[in-house]
This record gives structure tokens, C-alpha cells and sequence, in this order.
């Protein structure tokens, strides 16, 4: 069902992009490929927005000194993560992989929302005294939308401080420095360092119904389906929205990718905050 709506979310904006008519390729090109920077022009389409969804990617916390471990130089110890967040690695070495996702826990916890976290919060709630709707859809699992005050949030990718028991599935919230005892001044970064080597019944254990099962991140590993419930309830948005924001994402991970296009062909307004352009910025009002 997940990969179903995925699917269905990248095929129908393909059809819109895709398969217009000659007159109307033309037109949707003159609209769609003249990317305007007047403030103007946008804060009289926001006026007049009831729905608005906002995609958020990891550029919105650059700011706030979270680490991406995407790119060059994007290395924790000598893997990047491309090589730690996947099932099979979990499955070879749990200890190493919640070493990583200590370490990212820990740093987090360190790290406070910035400007533009406060803002789209902020953005939210006086929007909402107005019985206007602002939901936002995000790429991190950082949940420094959550701590800026957002409450409307879609967590595509899941989120750092939720487990997933391996064992009975059960998914609980877990704010705990260290996660486990045995994780304690553990995850160091540095490359000469060594795997801590943790045996699996000392790793973070399910605490459901004396279950003791394994646990694991509850985010989407490399290789892994999105939920199908939040898919979902993005379609859901999107299909609503009057307009969309996309800040600090490059637009180049899917599905989460042709959101904002999907939004944009069927003639949407889109406005995109970021430093510089991105494969998809041509194709935003």
C-alpha cells in the first residue's frame, strides 16, 4: 500500500507535467518556469491562502548545527550514513548502528530551534486564530519543529527519540540520555575510534508488556518503505492546499521530491526558501 502511494503520488504529477496538451504545455510553461522573487506578489497570494502546506528538508535546521552525514565529508567514524541506516545493517551490527543514532540522539538534545523553525511555528498559530489551516511536512527527524511549537506535523522519515520494537512492532516516544545503560559515552564520532561491540541483550529493549524485544531507530532506513499512513495523510494535504511553501530542501529525495511539483501542476502557487536553486525551482510558480 505504501509503495502504491508513492507511486500514485509521483505518476499523477508526472501526468501533469507529462501529458498536456501542446497549448497547454505552453501556457503551464510560461507560468510555471519563470520562477518570480517579488515579495509583493507573494504576500498577496499568502493573504489570500486558507491551506498551506509547508515542506521542510534538512536546510531548515542548518542553522541550529544538526549534522546531515549527507555529502562530501558526511562521515560518521568511516561510514557514511548511506551505510548505516539500512535493515541489513542493523541486522549484521545493531550495536554500531545505535552507536550512530546515540551519538545523533545525544548531539540533538543539545540543539534548539532556530528563525525559521520559530517561524513557520509561529506561522501556524496566528494562521490558525484565523481559520486558516498550516500543516507541515517534513523530511527531518530532528523534531525541532515539535520543540519550536508546530503542531500540525507530518514526519515522513519518522523521528530520532521513537522506537520501533523488532519484536512486536510496538513504536513509543523515548527521550532518554543515554537510551540505555550500556550506550553511555558511547557513538564518538572520531574515526580511530572502536565499535563499542555491545551485546544485542544490553542494546535498547522493548519495554511493552515485558516483551524485551529488540529495538530500533523508528525511522526510515535507506531501502525501506515510507508509512503508508503518512503517506496518506500528505496526499491529503496536498490535495487541499492553496498554496506551498518549500523551505530549505533540495527537492532531490522521493517521493517527498514531487510534492511540491505535484502541488505546482495542478496550478498551485509554489514559493521555495532556499540559499540557492534547485533541480526543481523551474518547475515552481
Amino acid at each position: 500500500m505504501c509503495l502504491f502511494t508513492a507511486r500514485r503520488l509521483v505518476s499523477r504529477a508526472h501526468r501533469a507535467l507529462k501529458a498536456s496538451p501542446k497549448a497547454k504545455e505552453q501556457k503551464f510553461c510560461s507560468e510555471m518556469a519563470r520562477p518570480s522573487s517579488s515579495l509583493a506578489d507573494f504576500r498577496e497570494v499568502f493573504a489570500k491562502a486558507k491551506h498551506i502546506a509547508i515542506i521542510t528538508g534538512a536546510g531548515v535546521s542548518a542553522e541550529s548545527g544538526v549534522p546531515t552525514f549527507r555529502g562530501a565529508g558526511g562521515f560518521w567514524r568511516k561510514w557514511q550514513a548511506q551505510e548505516l541506516a539500512t535493515p541489513g545493517a542493523f541486522a549484521r551490527n545493531p550495536s554500531r548502528v545505535w552507536e550512530f543514532y546515540h551519538y545523533r540522539r545525544e548531539v540533538m538534545l543539545s540543539k534548539h530551534p532556530n528563525p525559521a523553525h520559530m517561524a513557520i511555528a509561529e506561522c501556524e498559530k496566528r494562521l490558525s486564530k484565523q481559520g486558516r489551516s498550516v500543516v507541515v511536512i517534513t523530511q527531518n527527524i530532528d523534531e525541532l519543529h515539535r520543540k519550536a511549537g508546530t503542531k500540525h506535523l507530518l514526519e515522513i522519515h519518522g523521528s530520532l527519540f521513537k522506537t520501533r520494537c523488532t519484536s512486536c512492532g510496538n513504536i513509543a516516544a523515548n527521550y532518554k540520555s543515554p537510551i540505555c545503560p550500556a550506550l553511555a559515552g558511547k557513538g564518538a564520532p572520531d574515526p580511530a575510534t572502536e565499535d563499542a561491540a555491545i551485546p544485542v541483550e544490553d542494546l535498547p529493549q522493548c519495554e511493552q508488556d515485558g516483551c524485551n524485544g529488540l529495538l530500533r531507530p523508528h525511522v526510515v532506513w535507506f531501502g525501506e518503505a515510507l508509512d503508508p499512513d503518512v503517506l496518506t495523510a500528505v496526499e491529503k494535504e496536498l490535495d487541499i492546499c492553496d498554496l506551498c511553501l518549500v523551505v530549505g530542501t533540495s527537492s532531490v529525495v522521493y517521493p517527498a521530491a514531487m510534492f511540491a511539483p505535484q502541488v505546482s501542476a495542478r496550478g498551485v502557487p509554489v514559493a521555495e526558501f532556499n540559499m540557492e536553486a534547485t533541480p526543481a525551482t523551474n518547475r515552481f510558480r
